[in-house]
């Protein structure tokens, strides 16, 4: 069967579209509506942190029910729900638990959608960059509309134009295919020798480390360029460039992937990253330099990315794809990603950006030891 391209990338494109508009300006709204650092970094933990429940509940609910397909549509539907509850709401106590449930049902969907791409390409999985791609123009289109539309207009805004997005979002899920899935081994893999392993748990490691050290990018960039007066325009147009040079990896990663191996992609990829949070932390009032640590995002997110889900796709067995994209997810974006935010969140004004950014540099460099000495060595690690 041919691989349903355009409708797998259409979910990739609305997904992203939506965290475009979310992850540099949320931050900002929630700044307007008087939360402090210290606030605004705890509910963007909170938002991270159910990572680290909810994609490994629902991967293991997919993987035993093989429903990944119906899972993915009604998360995907009630999170566009939840998230209009932002609408009406103002108070600390109400954003956060109403963050709670949506990012219960946010979380869901893209791990599992990830095994279902897989499922698609089979034999092909270099291609899977080609239609990951699609989500970084999705991101492009609405971090630059919204940064030039709360230029001219009320921030009040983002709450309607994120709901709509994830609205769309769960549009794009109602014409997604079923994958056909591939006959049981007659003896499978058991799920805790897998991640035993010491490979399987240094790469996961890694990933913690990476995702804690994006956390104050992901969280303070934008108000971090506001300090230094850069408009939100200017800001869309740096978290813009970020995905561009994203896109242009993403195009060449399928003959990079047959050129090189995964771990020499993640250990310079990493290498980058402890780059780019010097340049971020250390010379924001030049342009150039943070055009140029923007241009690291291809490295630092689409290759970090791009290896991981390999990586996953070589460690877990076809009994465990949906658990082992979810276990990457939540313990990277989830436990990374929170512990981050609370850290970032409550040290940036004590501390600076400075100290901040140069922390995530550090933990990119310990993520690169690790990956150096236990990750990659093997060709397969489940076998």
């Amino acid at each position: 069967m041919p691989v349903p391209y355009w409708r797998l990338s259409s979910f990739y494109l609305c997904y992203f579209a939506t965290l475009g508009a979310f992850i540099p300006y949320w931050s900002l709204y929630l700044k307007e509506n008087g939360f402090n650092s210290a606030e605004i970094g705890q509910l963007s933990a909170l938002l991270v942190g159910t990572k680290i429940i909810a994609p490994n509940l629902w991967g293991w609910i997919a993987d035993r029910s093989r429903k990944n397909l119906r899972i993915i549509r009604w998360t995907s539907f009630f999170a566009a729900l939840l998230f209009a509850g932002f609408l009406a709401i103002h108070n600390y106590v109400e954003f956060a638990w109403l963050t709670i449930a949506f990012s219960f049902f946010w979380n869901a969907p893209l791990p599992l959608y990830e095994a279902i791409t897989l499922s698609h390409l089979r034999a092909d999985s270099h291609g899977y960059s080609r239609i990951r791609l699609w989500g970084s123009v999705g991101f492009i289109l609405t971090v630059t509309a919204v940064g030039h539309l709360l230029d001219s207009h009320p921030i009040v805004l983002l709450p309607f134009l994120i709901t709509a997005l994830l609205a769309m979002n769960w549009l794009t899920t109602l014409a997604t295919p079923e994958s056909r899935h591939i006959g049981h081994d007659r003896h499978p893999i058991r799920w805790a020798n897998i991640i035993k392993k010491p490979e399987v748990i240094a790469f996961l490691l890694v990933y913690v480390l990476l995702q804690f050290a994006h956390a104050p990018y992901y969280v303070f960039y934008s108000i971090y360029l506001k300090q230094h007066l850069y408009s939100t325009t200017t800001t869309g147009l740096l978290w813009s460039l970020g995905v561009i040079a994203e896109i242009v990896l993403f195009l060449f990663m399928k003959g990079l992937l047959k050129r090189y191996s995964l771990r020499g992609i993640l250990l310079t990829s990493l290498l980058f990253a402890v780059l780019r949070w010097v340049l971020i932390g250390g010379y924001v009032d030049n342009t150039s330099l943070l055009i140029v640590a923007q241009l690291l995002h291809a490295a630092t997110f689409g290759g970090t990315h791009i290896a991981a889900i390999h990586f996953v796709h070589r460690y877990f067995d076809q009994h465990h794809q949906s658990k082992g994209q979810a276990l990457y997810h939540s313990l990277s974006f989830g436990l990374g990603g929170m512990l981050g935010s609370l850290a970032s969140g409550h040290y940036w004004e004590s501390l600076g950006s400075h100290v901040i950014y140069s922390t995530a540099a550090v933990c990119s460099g310990i993520a690169y030891i690790i990956a150096y000495i236990w990750v990659g060595r093997k060709e397969c690690c489940y076998t």
